[in-house]
């Protein structure tokens, strides 16, 4: 975040317009010599670019360095100035009010040393940041991965694939097929739900009666114009089907890059800040849309005949629409992006077909037209009131950040506080005590404005012993949305339960307690920000059967493949998956993804696995499991597979 800012900074002192950044400006090298021990030398060479000018070494332009190493293991200390070499000259940059820089405009050399202070890696990874500009163009701090061999190292003994699993033949065959599939029809609902939702927004609402009589007015026969209308229809649902197509083709390059997206922590923070401006929007201060020009382009293609001037009509819907469909498309998205494409695609199915559907059934039958309420002020109400939902949202992706990083700003009481407000706010907006730009005063109160103010209140009450530290605080039917139940401002929180205490992020140690107890072990793939995890844990491992078989009968070990905390240098690799993908593993989360895509199959979590001590698969893996019987019965089926492997090997 240091080096995101100080870019920033930099980038907006600059008074000119700046060219695309040519990731391919510079070509680097890396060597490494050892000078004494657990001292050592990294050079980076590289024979330069006659088109560029390459900043030395030592600069510091506006407070930011023009070249850093960054190491995970802050451990290794870097030490500074850095040697350089090359024929290097003073540059006066215009940007900086002409302060000289020492640049190189052919080959150059930038050594720095570094001292260790534990154990010696075989292979240091790290990341060489250097900048490189010219005239008034300036490109601050640009990313050189890089892996060097250290003389004396010592290579890691972390293993990410374990060859004794045998995946497709475990001792038993309980368990899940596929628990990649698990909760589809659930997604594809919330999709339904986000498209509805969409259908009554001031963007969408007054095109359904226009468009279909467009359709059956227009057409020469009822039938063509039935046809045509379900046509359109069946366009708006391949639309939003395609819009995940790019989710696949990243997902197929590396498995689980949608979960590091979904966790990452200033990608998060960047979402809760895009929620809190789309909230805004709904608050009438200003509209969201995409170029109006685009739109332009595709509405004079809708008018073309036959199928192209149909699917012209249906894209032209789904961008004039933006402004109100996209921050619960942004909701959608974001919500499943750790489940995986195929679940992004199910959810953007259930919302397409959402959107779609009216106009195919008010084609069929006209006459329900007549029932529709009119367009009115009641459309901005259903705008304001998803403001404050997208409000309520953006708390989730900032509390996904807390969670991870391990902050501590955003604990339960205070998430379910700022819940609360946003309950209340809603409340007092339909009862007419607020009121935003567009909106008239509220004169009277309709069945449906009723309604939902009694729906509002009731949850904004349900929410509020959420802030105590009661045993009413344990609210089940939002379990797992909120942080974890033990993560309170409470120094003692009463629905903390501390009945399983999992090994967090040792497997090894895992594996050897499991030896000396002669138990198999429960593997739990998990992660800070998963809502079905804490679900599970909250929900069905305080089930008094499930939590003294996991007490009694396994060594349990949580591996979190969303944690941030860097890998002793040591155990850092660059490794080749399976599929011939090479990625570095640098943090702990790195590890246990890999160790899970690579022995498991799977990117999604949680998900759970029982192996024996001598690393044999006992079991087909469980997902997740809202019914504590049917997680019992997988428990008790792992146990009894112990027990058969276990006589198998002494016969």
């Amino acid at each position: 975040m240091k080096y995101f800012l100080g870019s920033l900074l930099v980038l907006i002192l600059m008074n000119s317009t700046v060219k695309g950044q040519d990731s391919t400006a510079y070509k680097w090298e890396v060597s490494s010599k050892k000078i004494q021990d657990k001292v050592y030398e990294l050079t980076f060479t590289t024979a330069g670019n006659n088109n560029w000018q390459l900043y030395g070494a030592n600069e510091s332009i506006s407070d930011v360095p023009s070249v850093e190493i960054e190491l995970a293991d802050s451990s290794i200390e870097i030490n500074k100035p850095f040697k350089e070499t090359g024929e290097g000259k003073a540059f006066k940059n215009p940007v900086f009010d002409n302060a000289s820089f020492k640049v190189y405009e052919g080959p150059a050399s930038f050594t720095a040393t570094i001292t260790f202070k534990g154990s010696i890696p075989a292979v240091l990874l790290g990341t060489f940041r250097f900048t490189y500009g010219k005239g008034d163009e300036f490109y601050p701090l640009n990313a050189y991965a890089f892996s060097v061999p250290l003389e004396g190292g010592v290579a890691t003994t972390s293993k990410v694939k374990v060859e004794s699993f045998d995946l497709k033949n475990p001792v038993s065959s309980c368990g899940d097929d596929d628990t990649g599939g698990k909760g589809l029809f659930s997604i594809f609902l919330l999709g339904m739900l986000g498209g509805f939702i969409a259908l009554f927004t001031p963007c969408v609402f007054p095109l359904i009666p226009l468009t279909v009589s467009f359709f059956t007015k227009k057409s020469q026969h009822k039938k063509k114009g039935i046809a045509n209308a379900t046509i359109y229809g069946l366009f708006i649902f391949l639309i939003y089907i395609l819009l995940s197509i790019p989710f696949h083709l990243i997902s197929g390059v590396n498995p689980e890059i949608l979960n590091n997206i979904s966790t990452n922590v200033w990608l998060n923070i960047f979402f809760f800040l895009i929620f809190v401006f789309f909230a805004i929007s709904f608050f009438g201060y200003f509209e969201i849309g995409l170029p109006s020009g685009l739109a332009n382009k595709i509405d004079s293609r809708s008018g073309m005949s036959s199928l192209g001037g149909i699917f012209f009509m249906a894209l032209t819907l789904a961008i004039v629409s933006f402004s109100c469909t996209g921050p619960i498309l942004g909701s959608l998205l974001a919500g499943t992006a750790a489940e995986g494409a195929w679940p992004l695609t199910v959810g953007l199915a259930g919302f397409g077909l959402a959107l779609a559907l009216p106009f195919a059934l008010f084609a069929m039958f006209p006459g329900w037209l007549q029932s529709l309420p009119k367009s009115g002020g009641w459309l901005t109400s259903v705008k304001v009131v998803l403001g404050f939902l997208e409000l309520a949202m953006a708390v989730k992706f900032l509390s996904n950040a807390d969670l991870v990083k391990q902050w501590g700003f955003l604990k339960r009481e205070v998430f379910m506080g700022i819940w609360v407000a946003v309950g209340i706010l809603i409340v007092l907006y339909l009862l007419g005590k607020i009121r935003f730009p567009h909106d008239s005063p509220v004169k009277k109160f309709s069945k449906t404005r009723i309604a939902f103010i009694v729906f509002f209140t009731v949850a904004t009450l349900y929410f509020v012993p959420g802030l105590t530290n009661t045993h009413s605080a344990n609210l089940r039917l939002i379990s797992g949305f909120p942080p974890p139940l033990c993560y309170s401002l409470y120094k003692n929180p009463v629905n903390c339960e501390k009945g399983i205490e999992p090994l967090r992020n040792d497997y090894e140690e895992a594996l050897q307690l499991a030896k000396k107890e002669n138990k198999p072990v429960l593997i739990d793939f998990t992660g800070w920000a998963c809502v079905n995890c804490r679900r599970m844990e909250e929900n069905v491992w305080t089930d008094e059967k499930v939590g003294e078989l996991i007490k009694d009968k396994f060594i349990i070990v949580s591996l979190y493949v969303d944690e941030r905390r860097a890998l002793p240098a040591t155990q850092q690799v660059e490794y080749t998956t399976k599929s011939g993908v090479q990625k570095k593993i640098i943090t702990v989360g790195d590890k246990w993804a890999t160790f899970q895509s690579e022995n498991f199959d799977a990117v999604a979590q949680p998900q759970y696995a029982i192996i024996s001590p001598d690393e044999k698969i006992l079991t087909k893996t469980k997902g997740y499991t809202p019914s504590a019987k049917e997680f019992a019965q997988w428990l008790e089926c792992g146990i009894d597979a112990y027990k058969k492997g276990t006589q198998t090997a002494s016969k």
